[in-house]
């Protein structure tokens, strides 16, 4: 996974969280689901990226 993979997953998790804690503290739950869609779509990147790391090795 290159360096610039992980940084690109890791933003879009923390974008996540973000939309998240917009969502809860405006109380708009589109909001909040589309930054838990955010999180969950990091961190399956990454997931992804480290099975892809771990057969190239």
């Amino acid at each position: 996974m290159s360096a610039s993979d992980k940084i690109e997953n890791k933003a879009e998790e923390l974008k996540g969280k973000a939309k998240e804690a917009v969502g809860e503290a405006t109380d708009d739950p589109d909001l909040e689901a589309e930054g838990k869609v955010d999180q969950a779509s990091g961190s399956l990147k990454q997931a992804g990226e480290k099975v892809k790391d771990a057969f190239k090795d």
